[in-house]
């Protein structure tokens, strides 16, 4: 599943949300900065097409992706943000060192002590690892539309799809747990935190078609199986008045790198 979000590049940079600005401030202004132009200082995990990456160059940071797979990475490229192709577990820093390294929707995807110690390796002491999450929470009636539409395109899906589809934080807390516990096995930092920032946005009916097919459990749908599932949430969310409003909290799981 990891594989299949470059299918369609361009859509996935288009529609995926952003993060809060409140999150990207505190996690910028709160890493030591080189202050040496076109060096980076913050190193992107996963970055994909450069979503996160480019907030936090807008908010002063100067950013080097890292992400394995090279269609993403070359949207990423022309959307002005420097990429290496790679998995963060086989990237070669090459002596780098950074005062942040982040992590957009995509630490779940990395050996979560792998993870956190190859962060510890590139990171200046008293720098920063911030991995962070958009959780999203379904109105009840289209998350029940959603989980009917999947199960009938796909009877036979290795997974309780409708269990998904309840989602908010709860649903995501082991993904966070484990990712706090990976970095106090690395030894390397101090105690993670957890943050938590509160926002919502309102989709209509086509901004939220949009959106699905690059979600990962829709990716690898075959059009036609696809074509169900989008007929199905479009009729809910007409049924809604054509659009919604979705709660989202980002959540960050931090810790600072110790000095020794």
């Amino acid at each position: 599943m990891a594989e299949s979000f470059g299918s369609d590049a361009e859509r996935y940079d288009q529609a995926r949300p952003r993060y809060p600005q409140a999150m990207v401030d505190r996690i910028a202004t709160g890493s030591p900065g080189l202050a040496v132009p076109d060096v980076p200082d913050t190193l992107d995990v996963g970055c994909g097409t450069g979503i996160a990456a480019r907030q936090f160059q807008d908010a002063g940071r100067t950013v080097l992706g890292v992400e394995p797979d090279a269609r993403m990475a070359e949207v990423a490229r022309r959307l002005g943000t420097e990429v290496d192709v790679a998995t963060f577990e086989a990237w070669d820093p090459a002596g780098r060192e950074f005062d942040a390294v982040i992590a957009g929707q995509a630490w779940h995807w990395i050996d979560p002590v792998a993870g956190a110690a190859k962060a510890a390796q590139v990171l200046r002491p008293h720098a920063r690892l911030a991995a962070f999450w958009n959780v999203f929470q379904l109105p009840p009636d289209l998350a029940e539309a959603v989980a009917t539409s999947y199960q009938r395109a796909v009877p036979d899906a290795p997974f309780d799809f409708r269990a998904m589809t309840r989602g908010g934080l709860d649903a995501n807390q082991p993904i966070l747990t484990k990712a706090a516990d990976g970095i106090r096995e690395a030894g390397a930092f101090g105690e993670p935190e957890q943050w938590r920032f509160d926002w919502e946005r309102t989709y209509t009916r086509d901004a939220w078609l949009d959106q699905i097919p690059t979600q990962g459990a829709f990716t690898r749908l075959s059009p036609a199986k696809l074509a169900e599932v989008l007929e199905g949430v479009g009729a809910a969310i007409d049924a809604m008045g054509g659009s919604f409003t979705m709660p989202y909290a980002t959540v960050v799981i931090t810790a600072t790198r110790t000095a020794a």
